[in-house]
């Protein structure tokens, strides 16, 4: 059994990326729903990431997605997160809101927008370089509609001559992170749709290009441990997007739909050395119908709780009843850590950081939802495609 200052000690260096998207306005393809008090500028979204971090302790990086998170001065900013006890992480490229890109970006069938996702994804390495960021995650929209519109293997190649690109502008303490999608917005084929082809593609670039699990993009049934342990196996799992889904999308609160499947992730995680590794646990949600801060706070807390309960699998007890084949014991001693109840033991460890134990009620103790609606009024709210 793990030793609870063990237990404690992992739970206390455990650290979750916030997105800086899902600070701002944000919902389905049908509608998006403003709420008064979203920040209207990056530094704003880095205030809230700020009292998330404040009240969870768990929270200290923000990733920027450009050009939704465009600035002037991108050093500037980076020291704007210091002040407030941040720093900025993950720099997300985006290749698929611009009209040239109707028919893909770096896998296009022209060259010359090839030449122009490739120019932005050089860019967000620039923009790494001034803000510090160790990684650079890529996902691709590109894909095609119909059977016969594209060179399906033209289309691999040209997606392997762009990451070789990148991949040789990176700084040797940066990473590349490839994402996968099973499908959206291609309805036919999608060049990344799994983390087979997303592995492909790394094994060719080098160890610096790693693959990122986002948990909402597989088919139903598909068992995502069994990737994460792979991955880790192999060295080559470079960073989770973590929310939940229950049909075809990816944007609810992470452990909302299957919290079980999450503590399923956390325990391999914990198994493959991931919790010490260089594994960066970041949230990917867009927050429609719910209050922003509170719905990531939220957010972090499951992933804690997944993380403890995975923790406190008794290993030596099951790997004695996998010796033994004892299959009803083995999957005895997971449920026992998963039916655990550690809320308290979470908020014994905030309270020893200082912290209150009870994240969520802190922060609706702290006025700031109140406060930001009466100051951020006028401007432009930041949201999904700002």
């Amino acid at each position: 059994m793990t030793e609870p200052a063990t237990v404690k000690a992992a739970l206390t260096s455990q650290s979750i990326e916030t997105p800086s998207w899902a600070y701002g306005n944000s919902g389905t393809r049908f509608k998006v729903f403003a709420r008064p008090g979203v920040p209207r500028t990056p530094q704003e979204k880095l205030d809230d990431a700020a009292k998330v971090h404040e009240f969870t302790g768990a929270a200290p990086t923000v990733a920027l997605h450009i050009p939704w998170d465009t600035v002037d001065d991108y050093a500037a900013l980076a020291a704007y997160a210091r002040d407030r006890g941040l720093t900025l992480g993950t720099v997300n490229a985006n290749t698929f809101q611009d009209d040239d890109f109707r028919l893909g970006s770096v896998c296009h069938p022209d060259p010359a927008v090839r030449r122009k996702a490739l120019d932005h994804l050089l860019a967000c390495v620039d923009i790494m370089d001034a803000t510090g960021s160790r990684d650079l995650k890529l996902w691709f929209a590109d894909g095609t509609n119909y059977p016969g519109q594209d060179d399906v293997r033209e289309r691999q190649d040209r997606l392997a001559e762009a990451l070789a690109a990148v991949y040789e502008r990176l700084g040797d303490d940066q990473r590349m992170l490839l994402e996968y999608k099973l499908f959206e917005p291609a309805f036919y084929t999608t060049d990344v749709p799994d983390w087979g082809t997303a592995y492909a593609h790394c094994l060719k670039l080098g160890p610096r290009a790693q693959v990122v699990v986002d948990t909402g993009h597989h088919a139903p049934g598909t068992n995502i441990e069994f990737i994460v342990a792979t991955l880790l196996h192999e060295g080559r799992l470079g960073a989770f997007d973590f929310n939940s889904r229950f049909y075809a999308d990816d944007d609810l609160m992470v452990g909302a739909a299957d919290p079980f499947q999450l503590f399923r992730i956390m325990y391999e995680v914990v198994r493959g050395g991931g919790l010490t590794a260089d594994v960066a646990f970041m949230l990917d949600q867009c927050h429609n119908i719910e209050e922003k801060i509170p719905a990531i706070i939220r957010s972090v807390m499951n992933v804690q709780e997944a993380t403890a309960k995975a923790l406190l699998v008794d290993r030596g007890a099951l790997a004695t009843a996998q010796r033994t084949g004892d299959v009803l014991e083995a999957n005895a001693v997971l449920m026992d850590a998963y039916n655990t109840d550690v809320r308290p033991l979470l908020a014994e460890v905030r309270e020893e950081q200082g912290l209150d134990g009870d994240p969520m009620a802190a922060y609706r103790r702290s006025g700031w939802a109140t406060k930001t609606a009466e100051e951020r009024i006028g401007g432009q709210q930041a949201g999904w495609g700002a």
